[in-house]
């Protein structure tokens, strides 16, 4: 099965070899579970900075909550937070802070401030609903909502869903894991990014860890009874929330994507053969993605901000190609 993706791992393996990567790791699994991996300038196992991968983790962890209960995409963030909106004259929901439309004015990836602290005081870009921004800080609110709701953090009640699948690498210890070589050009100052433990960036993980993830996710939208979502609860995440309404950069409507429950849902992607496709990528060019109609989930872990001749619709065609 590996040699039918030879053409994607070629794809890495040409990237590393011309320096635009320092390093990958690249997996492709099916609802069966792994069917290939490879490394280059890395060991298979190695440790990453997901980024903004943590997305969909905390998205999935959240859609958990809403599957026993405890909350709906219409909850208020408020009902956790009582102290925020306090000046604003709309409501900002659990379904706007998943989808990037909760107006909430965004702070550097590395702020020196705490998240909560941050939560209260940015202000606002635009009403709820009205417009769509990419926001990590408002994950700090889907985090305030799980532990509100579920008596556990979004850290702790990730890592119980990840384990039953085997998922047993995620961690938000950076100890032993791979760097960012060029963080600090890329205007990241990686330790204080680090102690942000931010819901919406700072897990790392292996390659193993997500293609699980993947795994489970394809078992569930087949129907199958996974434990980690419903079919019900994945539909709910796949569902797009931004419609019609105006996009501000950096995801502009000719990105061709709309915003799901966490989820990028690259349904009009110019780029891709298959646009039937739903995950995340990450600053450092980390990339999670599931093909549910092709049956696959794919990932690339790797650790460079400035990625120039670098286009990860190449890799996401030769994968599909594959199969």
């Amino acid at each position: 099965m590996a040699a039918s993706f030879s053409a994607a791992f070629d794809w890495a393996r040409r990237h590393v070899d011309a320096e635009r990567l320092p390093t990958a790791v690249l997996g492709v699994a099916d609802a069966d579970g792994i069917l290939a991996l490879d490394s280059f300038g890395a060991p298979t196992d190695a440790v990453y900075p997901l980024f903004s991968i943590t997305k969909v983790l905390t998205g999935i962890t959240a859609a958990r909550a809403v599957e026993r209960g405890l909350l709906t995409p219409d909850t208020p963030l408020a009902d956790a937070v009582p102290d925020f909106g306090a000046n604003r004259d709309d409501v900002v929901r659990l379904r706007h802070l998943a989808s990037h439309t909760s107006g909430i004015s965004e702070p550097p990836l590395d702020t020196a401030a705490p998240l909560r602290e941050e939560l209260l005081t940015r202000g606002r870009d635009f009403a709820a609903g009205t417009m769509s921004r990419y926001s990590t800080l408002a994950f700090e609110g889907i985090a305030a909502l799980i532990e509100h709701t579920t008596g556990s953090s979004w850290y702790a009640a990730t890592l119980d869903w990840a384990a039953s699948v085997g998922a047993s690498g995620l961690t938000l210890d950076h100890s032993g894991s791979m760097d960012v070589p060029d963080a600090a050009s890329g205007g990241l100052d990686i330790e204080r990014f680090r102690a942000t433990r931010a819901p919406g960036a700072g897990m790392l993980g292996r390659a193993e860890d997500l293609l699980r993830v993947g795994s489970e996710l394809l078992r569930v939208g087949g129907g199958g009874n996974g434990g980690v979502l419903t079919p019900g609860g994945l539909a709910m995440m796949r569902r797009p929330l931004t419609g019609g309404i105006p996009r501000l950069d950096p995801y502009p409507i000719e990105r061709g994507q709309d915003w799901g429950f966490t989820f990028n849902l690259r349904s009009r992607a110019p780029g891709l053969i298959d646009r039937d496709v739903y995950g995340h990528g990450g600053w450092a060019g980390t990339e999670f993605w599931v093909h549910p109609t092709a049956g696959l989930a794919w990932v690339l872990l790797t650790n460079r901000a400035e990625r120039r001749g670098v286009d990860v619709d190449e890799l996401d065609n030769a994968v599909v190609a594959g199969l």
